[in-house]
């Protein structure tokens, strides 16, 4: 069992470190990586732990392994950038603002229309959710790590508002993104009662079962966020 237990860990820290490699561009797409018995050798790890740290990649989509192939890094449009450890490697250190870009333009998709649905459908404890993620920013004030996870936990509330089970599942991924992307963007804003206000807006449309207003409301927020990071683009010269 000890032995199965430290396999275990040893394929999580490759998984980790090797994923991590991959998606921050150490690897060329394309490229094959080093065989299973080089692998063991960089990482340190048994063939048992390497071979369950492929298994574990090949299923984000990041690689294929094959017989008398090797181990290939597939193209990044096979990658499954909803898995919340692609998201995090993506994200991790200095993030792109393209991909915050991305992900917000995801979000416009998304949100408004989940507040829609919560102004409709949402049950009273979903709304005290919502409210209570609200008040919490209030409270946290010069507490940033306070206030990001309140900001983080109203947008999810309201996923769960929704109902609807399809945007439900997008928490872990919104979660994970929202962790990075708000510490951007309230930085630029730099008006913490703005924000409060702007998340306002939203739980009281909702509360009032506004479904139009909701779901402006969000778009609103959203598309000033996604603003900032378009400013940010130009001034870095990559506005596309």
């Amino acid at each position: 069992m000890a032995v199965l237990e430290r396999n275990n860990n040893l394929s999580q820290r490759m998984t980790q470190q090797l994923g991590r490699a991959i998606v921050c561009g150490d690897y060329s797409q394309g490229e094959s990586l080093p065989t299973e018995a080089d692998l063991c050798e960089e990482f340190g790890v048994s063939r048992t732990a390497v071979r369950e740290a492929v298994k574990m990649l090949s299923a984000k989509g990041l690689i294929s392994s094959r017989p008398r192939q090797g181990i290939r890094i597939m193209p990044e449009e096979d990658w499954n950038i909803f898995d919340s450890d692609l998201l995090r490697w993506s994200l991790e250190g200095n993030p792109s603002m393209r991909v915050l870009k991305e992900f917000l333009q995801m979000r416009i998709a998304i949100e408004p229309e989940a507040a829609a649905l919560a102004a409709r459908f949402a049950r009273s404890e979903r709304k005290q959710a919502i409210g209570d993620a609200l008040e919490r920013m209030r409270v946290a004030a010069e507490n940033t790590e306070n206030e990001l996870e309140a900001d983080i936990d109203f947008h999810i509330s309201i996923l769960y508002a929704s109902e609807n089970r399809f945007y439900i599942r997008m928490r872990d991924f919104t979660r994970t993104a929202l962790n990075v992307s708000i510490r951007h963007t309230n930085v630029i804003k730099a008006n913490p009662d703005g924000v409060i206000e702007d998340h306002a807006k939203v739980y009281h449309a909702i509360c009032s079962g506004n479904a139009e207003r909701a779901k402006n409301a969000m778009f609103l927020l959203i598309d000033e966020a996604l603003g900032f990071i378009e400013q940010e683009l130009e001034k870095n010269g990559d506005a596309t």
